[in-house]
């Protein structure tokens, strides 16, 4: 009865509880990026003047900053060797932007030195992409034409968990050489990293999240249609 498998869901609950986890994450880091936004920086330095601090100050003088539109879309290029800040960023003074800068950095200098959860992250990309747009068709499709591929879609969504897991360091890692940076170099003074560093907190927030509803979801997955082949 493949319909029975698609339309009962039982473990459900695990999707609302991942999406309320992605919320309460979101909320918290917008709503910290909010507050230390408002806290201009003694320095004066807007994010992209310090991003270029910071990369001099290790030598690295062949990734570019540029700006991105959005809000908190900054990110870091390893194929282009660019560093994208956000409209929210780029021009700001607060030590929030600051502290979202120097992360990005943090990824540049994890690239400059052949960081190995970076390098492992960026084989993973492809995959990782492949197995969220066709994991759950595969899963859906399987339903109807054979265990086998309900088996190939969890798989595929697997790696998407895999992916994820191996993010946790690399963004961890980068906040930690963020704020070292910022620090050495003058760029914020104590009292503003321990701010910084609070923002940085409340985005790696966002990752653990993304972590715990991509595994409930691949629990829920395995618990409702991964034992199908051996219940019909």
């Amino acid at each position: 009865m493949p319909g029975y498998y698609y339309y009962y869901d039982p473990y459900y609950i695990l999707v609302i509880v991942g999406l309320l986890i992605s919320l309460l994450a979101s909320a918290r880091v917008k709503g910290t990026f909010r507050k230390y936004d408002e806290v201009r920086s003694r320095t004066g330095l807007t994010g992209a003047e310090a991003a270029k601090r910071l990369l001099q100050s290790q030598g690295i003088y062949d990734v570019s900053v540029q700006r991105v539109s959005g809000s908190l879309t900054d990110h870091y290029d390893p194929r282009s060797k660019v560093l994208r800040l956000s409209d929210s960023t780029y021009n700001s003074t607060s030590v929030a932007a600051i502290g979202v800068a120097a992360h990005e950095c943090g990824h540049a200098l994890q690239h400059e030195e052949n960081y190995m959860p970076l390098t492992l992250r960026s084989a993973l990309v492809p995959v990782a992409n492949f197995g969220s747009h066709f994991s759950m068709l595969l899963i859906i499709a399987g339903l109807f034409l054979g265990q086998v591929l309900v088996e190939a879609g969890i798989l595929l969504f697997c790696a998407v968990v895999l992916f994820q897991v191996v993010t946790l360091p690399v963004e961890f890692n980068a906040s930690g050489r963020a704020l070292r940076l910022l620090g050495d170099n003058g760029i914020l003074y104590e009292e503003e990293v321990g701010m910084t560093r609070k923002v940085l907190r409340a985005a790696a927030l966002t990752y653990v999240a993304s972590v715990l509803v991509s595994v409930m979801q691949l629990v829920r997955l395995i618990l409702l249609y991964g034992g199908r082949g051996r219940r019909d």
